[in-house]
């Protein structure tokens, strides 16, 4: 089943036209990943579907039903939320209220306690770490509660970006293994990622972008094969 999807969609900052007609599609259960140099679109496209920018062309269908016109708290309790680059956890709240934040749209107080006991399960660290302030934690720590304040809106499809950037190669494996176990546990995810390597090892299908438009789709396995992939993204020569 389609869960989400995008057509035509032009979006500009500004006089800048940063989508150009960009279509996607995401089906329930998978992961997808984008894939593109800096400056494609890739994150644009987040912003887009969670209304922090307003397409001017173009439909963004979530199980059906339009979101271009609807505000990002709405987007939200609608069963999308995002881990933005940069993480953007809130630095003087501890690891607990940076947790509590992510739930601010429900009211399931018994639900919200065994979401918490979820992330924390899935993220050991930051029970280490519940009453520590935001701030003070370690890059890979950071992350980690970024992804975890996203999962407590107990979202249908979660939107990654970035996960991995400045982190060490043993962190940024750890964190595509907890990715894999999210997908496993039932969270559709839409992933954008500058490692593509990793991204494709955890990825169903992706979606290649350059200057604002998609110029390349397949499953994880025909875009890893791809000479034009290998070369331009893998570090292949």
């Amino acid at each position: 089943m389609t869960l989400l999807e995008l057509r035509d969609i032009h979006t500009y900052y500004g006089n800048i036209h940063a989508l150009k007609g960009a279509s996607l599609r995401v089906e329930q259960g998978e992961v997808v990943t984008l894939l593109g140099s800096n400056g494609a679109g890739k994150t644009t496209i987040l912003r887009t579907i969670q209304g922090l920018l307003r397409p001017r062309q173009g439909s963004i269908r979530f199980e059906g039903r339009a979101l271009e016109s609807l505000s990002t708290e709405a987007i939200v309790r609608l069963g999308i939320s995002q881990s933005p680059e940069g993480r953007l956890i809130f630095p003087r709240m501890t690891v607990q209220e940076n947790l509590e934040m992510g739930a601010f749209s429900r009211r399931d107080s018994l639900g919200i306690k065994a979401d918490t006991e979820r992330v924390l399960m899935l993220f050991p660290r930051l029970r280490e770490r519940i009453s520590q302030k935001g701030g003070t934690l370690s890059g890979g720590e950071q992350q980690m509660l970024a992804i975890a304040r996203a999962l407590m809106a107990r979202p249908r499809l979660l939107l990654l970006d970035e996960p991995s950037m400045g982190l060490a190669p043993m962190l940024v494996t750890q964190i595509f293994s907890i990715i894999r176990d999210i997908n496993t546990q039932g969270t559709t995810i839409l992933l954008v990622e500058q490692n593509a390597r990793m991204a494709l090892t955890v990825a169903h299908r992706g979606y290649v972008l350059q200057t604002g438009q998609i110029v390349l789709t397949g499953t994880s396995k025909d875009l890893q094969s791809n000479e034009t992939v290998r070369k331009a993204y893998l570090g292949e020569t």
